[in-house]
């Protein structure tokens, strides 16, 4: 396949690109020779472009046993990068505007919600590099990484986005939309690209770091699970838990692909199993 039409069938795989090292004009050449040109594992790149793509793609387990486990680690670390140096900068800068002209005591209170959600999400980055080096230091010839990831690793992930949905709520229905409101949206796109990409970071390492084996659900994913077995609605289950409803959402897809139950009459049945 050619990379230009690959990436017309999903252009958020144009974000993906830098974090490869490949940069653009590649013209009509194939995957496989743009990513032989730039020194890119091209079975890696196929499975993270896979998992951006389709929400239930899962490799399959010699896939992933073929994935050398230094090459998601520093994929990891690129998205890290992007997310510091690019995303949450492009979004300050959007914010600031608003702020600025939705009154002092209200644009005071959003630079200090989204300066907590910056040092928030650096603290993680931090936390998580520190974590995977010290797991790669630590390996043993052929000694996969995933034996030492376990749930409560992953599951960090879910406040950082928690608080992203929050914002985008605020933004939607408690700010005055009469003035920068094309500023305003633009910031609401920035906000719901990046937490999409957040969602998909967790689930290479997911999929990618941890064995099939220990896929369990975490507090939250359990939670919803019961709710959703009792037939409750995401609304319902938003609102009964206070978080968004994009939220619930994410959660219900994260407990299918865990699971592989897709109906509420099955994902009922394995609750109840579960108890």
């Amino acid at each position: 396949m050619k990379m230009a039409d690959m990436i017309a069938t999903n252009y958020d795989l144009i974000l993906m690109l830098p974090r490869f090292g490949i940069p653009l004009g590649f013209g009509d050449r194939s995957v496989k020779e743009v990513c032989r040109m730039n020194g890119v594992d091209e079975e890696f790149f196929l499975t993270v472009c896979n998992i951006y793509s389709f929400d239930d793609f899962r490799p399959d387990d010699d896939e992933v046993a073929r994935i050398d486990n230094r090459l998601v680690v520093e994929h990891l670390r690129a998205s890290h990068r992007y997310y510091i140096e690019e995303r949450l900068p492009h979004m300050q800068h959007h914010l600031d505007h608003i702020a600025e002209s939705s009154g002092e005591q209200s644009g005071n209170i959003l630079k200090k919600y989204f300066a907590d959600y910056c040092r928030e999400v650096r603290d993680h980055v931090r936390r998580e590099e520190k974590t995977l080096v010290a797991m790669l230091a630590e390996l043993k010839d052929g000694e996969p990484l995933s034996k030492a990831v376990n749930e409560h690793y992953v599951k960090s992930h879910d406040n950082i986005k928690d608080k992203l949905n929050d914002l985008t709520q605020i933004i939607y229905k408690y700010l005055p939309g009469e003035r920068l409101s094309e500023e305003m949206m633009e910031l609401v796109f920035d906000i719901l690209q990046l937490s999409r990409d957040l969602e998909k970071h967790a689930v290479i390492e997911e999929l990618l770091l941890m064995p099939s084996e220990d896929f369990q659900l975490s507090d939250r994913e359990q939670e919803v699970l019961e709710l959703v077995a009792q037939g409750l609605s995401s609304k319902e289950i938003a609102d009964k838990l206070n978080i968004a409803v994009n939220t619930v959402n994410t959660h219900r897809k994260s407990i299918t692909r865990k699971t592989g139950i897709k109906s509420v009459a099955g994902l009922a049945v394995y609750a109840m199993l579960k108890k």
